[in-house]
C-alpha cells in the first residue's frame, strides 16, 4: 500500500515547525525547568548529544513518559538479548530516572528531540537507527516523515487512541491517512483501536491485535532486604496502598483512611504519588489534616504512631505493592484516566480503583469480567470495601483472582521481538 499524499495541513505543519523552531526549544526549555530535567542535558531537546552512538544495530525506541517506559522494558530486555542495542527517547524527568535503573546493559537513554524538522535531522543523523518504533500514541509528522526519507522503518507499537484522539483524526482523514500509512507495521492494544484506525489509513494487512505491552511486562523491581525489613517492622498491622495519586487524590485517601481507622485503629497507609517532587506538597496537607505523617524521602521511620507512610520516591511501587495486600490505583478519582492495574495484580493485591480510568478501560474491564478488580465511586466506598476487607474471607479470594488475571496474560512480547527484528534495515 502506497503512502497517502502529504496534505496542505501536513506541509503547514512542517513550515511552521522549521520557523518555529527556537520558539518550540523556548519552550521545552521552560517545561524541562518546570520538572526538574537536568539542564545538562537540555541539549538532547534539540539532538544534540555528546554520547557516542554504539557499534552495529540500534533500535530507537521512542516512550513519552513512566508507564509507556514501564511497559516496553521487557521487550528492551529481550532485544538486547537478541544483539540489538537499543535507544530509549522520553521527554520527562521522571521517566529519565526511571530508565537510568531498569535500563540492561546495552540500552541507552535519550531526552527525545522536539518535533522540529531540524532536531529531528540533528538526532537522526547522530543516532541513524536501524528502526524507529513509536509507543501508544506517540505520532510526531516530521520524526515519521525524516525516518522514512532515510529509509528508517517506522512502528507503531501497543497503539491506543483515546475516543476524543479518534474523533479529531475523524476530522482530519486525510491528514490521519498521510501519516498512518507511513508506518510499516502498526500494533494494537485492542481490536477496537484496530478497527478504528483502518479507515484512517492504518494498512490492513500490517495492522495487528497483539494486546497490551503493559500486561506482558515483568513484575515491577524491589529491593529484598528492604521487603524484609519492613515486614519485620510492621509486624501484623492492617496495610493497604494508595499508589499514583494526583492532586485532589489525596484528599480521597485521607477520607478513606479516616473510615479505616476508625474500624481498624493501627492500620497504616502508604500513599504514593505519581510525581514524587509532590511529597511537600502532600505531607503539609495530611500533616494538616491531623494524621501522623513518616516520608520515605527523608528516612522517617515508620513507628506504632505512624499512620500514613508518604512513599514519595521513585522507582520502589514494586516494594509496596509486595508488602501490601490490596492497592488502590489512583489517578481514577480524578480525571486523569487511570493507571496500570497489572503491577499490583504481579505481586497478588486484591485491586481497587476509582470510576475514570478511560486510559485503562480495556484493562479494568477484563479484570472486572473475571472478578480481579473492584470499582469504589468515592472516598467513602473505598474505606467501607479497604476496612471490610482487612481479615475477611474474601480478601485472600481476590489476590488470587488479581494473581492468575495477570498470569493468564498471553506473553506476547516473543512475536512482537520477531516482526520487529524482521523489519529492520
Amino acid at each position: 500500500m502506497a503512502p497517502a499524499p502529504l496534505t496542505w495541513t501536513i506541509r503547514l505543519y512542517q513550515a511552521l515547525t522549521t520557523v518555529g523552531a527556537p520558539l518550540a526549544l523556548r519552550a521545552a526549555r521552560r517545561r524541562f525547568e518546570a520538572t526538574g530535567g537536568p539542564m545538562a542535558r537540555l541539549p538532547e531537546r534539540a539532538g544534540r548529544t555528546a554520547q557516542p552512538r554504539p557499534d552495529g544495530p540500534l533500535i530507537w525506541v521512542h516512550a513519552v513518559s513512566v508507564g509507556e517506559s514501564l511497559s516496553v522494558m521487557g521487550l528492551i530486555e529481550d532485544m538486547v538479548r537478541a544483539g540489538q542495542s537499543v535507544l530509549l527517547t522520553t521527554t520527562t524527568a521522571t521517566a529519565a530516572q526511571l530508565a537510568a535503573k531498569r535500563l540492561p546493559e546495552g540500552a541507552l537513554h535519550q531526552f527525545a528531540p522536539i518535533d522540529t524538522p531540524q532536531a529531528t535531522a540533528r538526532f537522526l543523523d547522530h543516532w541513524r537507527p536501524d528502526l524507529a518504533v513509536f509507543i501508544e500514541s506517540e505520532i510526531w509528522p516530521n520524526q515519521i516523515l525524516a525516518c522514512e526519507t532515510r529509509g528508517i522503518p517506522r512502528v507503531l507499537l501497543n497503539a491506543r487512541l483515546s475516543e476524543k484522539s479518534l474523533k479529531n483524526w475523524g476530522k482530519r482523514v486525510r491528514t490521519a491517512m498521510a501519516l498512518f500509512t507511513r508506518f510499516d507495521r502498526i500494533m494494537c492494544q485492542s481490536d477496537t483501536t484496530r478497527t478504528a484506525l483502518i479507515p484512517l489509513g492504518a494498512p490492513p494487512a500490517h495492522c495487528s491485535t497483539t494486546g497490551d505491552m503493559k500486561a506482558a511486562a515483568p513484575p515491577l523491581a524491589f529491593d529484598a532486604a528492604e521487603a524484609a525489613l519492613f515486614t519485620k517492622n510492621l509486624g501484623s498491622r492492617p496495610l493497604w496502598v494508595m499508589s499514583s495519586t494526583h492532586p485532589g487524590e489525596e484528599e480521597v485517601a485521607s477520607m478513606a483512611h479516616g473510615i479505616i481507622t476508625a474500624q481498624h485503629p493501627d492500620a497504616l497507609m502508604i500513599l504514593v504519588p505519581r510525581h514524587p517532587e509532590r511529597g511537600n506538597e502532600v505531607e503539609t496537607l495530611l500533616q494538616g489534616q491531623g494524621w501522623s505523617v513518616a516520608r520515605r524521602s527523608q528516612g522517617t521511620p515508620i513507628t506504632p504512631a505512624t499512620q500514613i507512610y508518604l512513599a514519595d520516591t521513585l522507582g520502589e511501587l514494586g516494594l509496596w505493592y509486595h508488602l501490601a495486600p490490596m492497592a488502590c490505583v489512583a489517578g481514577s478519582f480524578t480525571p486523569v484516566g487511570g493507571h496500570n492495574p497489572y503491577e499490583p495484580a504481579h505481586f497478588g493485591c486484591a485491586v481497587l480503583h476509582g470510576p475514570l480510568y478511560a486510559n485503562f478501560a480495556m484493562a479494568y474491564g477484563a479484570m472486572a469480567a473475571r472478578h480481579a478488580a473492584i470499582e469504589v465511586e468515592d472516598a467513602t466506598a473505598l474505606g467501607l470495601t479497604v476496612a471490610g476487607l482487612f481479615d475477611s474471607a474474601r480478601l485472600p479470594v481476590l489476590q488470587e483472582k488479581a494473581r492468575r488475571f495477570v498470569e493468564a496474560a498471553t506473553d506476547i512480547r516473543a512475536g512482537i521481538l520477531d516482526t520487529l527484528l524482521s523489519l529492520k534495515n
